[in-house]
């Protein structure tokens, strides 16, 4: 060699001195004697990571690109808080208005108030700063009123007239209330808007009726026995202990069966939700509700029972002619403090498991609403409204709905401006059934 050392290895002499200079280390200057342990050390160790580079260029060129898409993947979630800012005044001056015009035109101006109602209440109603918007034609919504008051009617005639048939009126009514119920949910659903976006409601009718027809079988053993239960007199002893077995046995079943009933129904409702391109689903099984309903039957007893021994039991001691009118009274309290306590709870408990588990692949929802700050306000209403004689209602809605909306919270995957533009020019969730729209049925469900 001509004394001359190869590039790499000055660059690893230069290294050398720049890191033994960081560690504190006294380094001769060009010429000397580089102690050779820790030249030979950084030699080897640079040339270790030149190969394993050159190695990963020559294995894939665009591994850095799909590093970087993978960690693009996964989008950041944006909050969005819902705040309700209507006011009781403000309401008691529609619900006032509405009241009246229902009472002069015999409860035909019912669609008219019920649109106004939930105009007020959605347009109050500001998700991530913006209201929701409800666009429903109140003459669509008179057309479905006439055509369910025509229903109940026509059920009224047959039932007092002809109840030989009452029963064929019933399954007629039966049979068409899971269509009712879907185009009430498709028609409000449709009529909501949030940012210029339409929301639809995507559920299927043959869902609708495998939803409900466990409700459809109950009832049947009732239509079918309830013609000799009005027979009784003519009835053998037999006959009558086996009808009222069997209406027995039904009721029981049913009692059994309804958290897993209303499961079904509300895994239909929520999960039929749509705005933009997102539909949710409700993640969470019948179990959930069956707890909830086994807590709240607790409630309602403990509730119960407390009440009657403190109200009532003292009362059994006192005798005297006014013990039975005291009895009484104390009955008519713990049968008002029952719902009272029992109503909040489930309200509360039932919306947080709804909502809670209420998700799309882009949009999760969350509800933290409490049971105390619900019973508070709802005992509250309740004394105000019967202090007021009833004039408390509009305000003890509005307290409500306040307490209720904004317990509720969701997140959205990525800029909601984004997506929603893209509903917008796709036109998705504006356009829906012909006949939900000119019926305007709107039942509230």
């Amino acid at each position: 060699m001509n004394g001359k050392r190869p590039p790499s290895e000055v660059g690893v002499v230069a290294l050398g001195r720049s890191a033994a200079r960081d560690w504190g280390m006294v380094v001769p200057m060009e010429g000397r004697q580089v102690d050779l342990n820790v030249r030979g050390a950084l030699l080897g160790c640079v040339r270790t990571q030149s190969h394993q580079g050159q190695r990963m260029a020559q294995q894939d060129d665009f591994a850095p690109t799909e590093v970087l898409a993978g960690q693009g993947a996964s989008r950041a979630m944006e909050g969005l808080g819902i705040q309700f800012t209507g006011s009781g005044s403000e309401y008691f001056r529609i619900w006032m208005v509405n009241l009246l015009l229902t009472l002069v035109t015999f409860t035909l101006y019912v669609p008219f108030a019920r649109a106004r109602r939930i105009a007020y209440f959605q347009n109050n109603t500001l998700v991530g700063g913006d209201p929701l918007g409800f666009h429903a034609d109140p003459w669509k919504m008179f057309r479905g009123y006439l055509l369910v008051l025509a229903l109940g009617v026509g059920y009224w005639a047959v039932s007092n007239f002809q109840p030989g048939l009452a029963w064929i009126a019933l399954v007629v009514f039966a049979a068409l209330w899971p269509a009712l119920w879907r185009a009430s949910l498709q028609f409000r659903l449709r009529n909501t808007s949030w940012r210029g976006v339409r929301f639809s409601f995507e559920g299927d009718l043959k869902s609708a009726y495998i939803a409900l027809l466990p409700f459809f079988l109950p009832a049947l053993a009732f239509v079918l026995f309830l013609p000799q239960v009005e027979e009784g007199e003519e009835m053998t002893r037999e006959a009558a202990q086996t009808v009222a077995t069997v209406m027995g046995v039904v009721t029981v079943a049913f009692m059994v069966l309804l958290p897993w009933l209303f499961a079904r129904i509300k895994r239909y409702q929520h999960g039929g939700y749509a705005f933009a391109q997102e539909r949710t689903a409700l993640k969470v099984g019948a179990g959930s509700f069956y707890v909830l309903f086994l807590k709240t039957l607790g409630v309602s007893i403990l509730v119960g029972l407390v009440a009657g021994a403190v109200l009532i039991a003292p009362l059994f001691l006192l005798g005297g002619a006014l013990a039975p009118l005291l009895i009484t009274a104390a009955l008519a309290v713990v049968y008002l403090l029952v719902p009272l306590l029992t109503m909040p709870y489930v309200h509360s408990r039932l919306q947080n498991l709804l909502w809670g588990n209420t998700r799309s692949p882009k949009i999760h929802f969350e509800s933290r609403l409490r049971f105390r700050e619900l019973f508070r306000v709802t005992l509250v209403n309740w004394l105000l409204i019967v202090v007021t004689l009833g004039l408390y209602w509009p305000f003890a809605k509005v307290r409500t709905a306040r307490l209720k909306l904004e317990a509720l919270s969701l997140e959205v995957e990525g800029p909601v401006d984004e997506w929603v533009a893209r509903a917008k020019r796709s036109h998705q969730g504006v356009l829906g059934d012909a006949a939900g729209d000119f019926f305007g049925i709107d039942m509230g469900l």
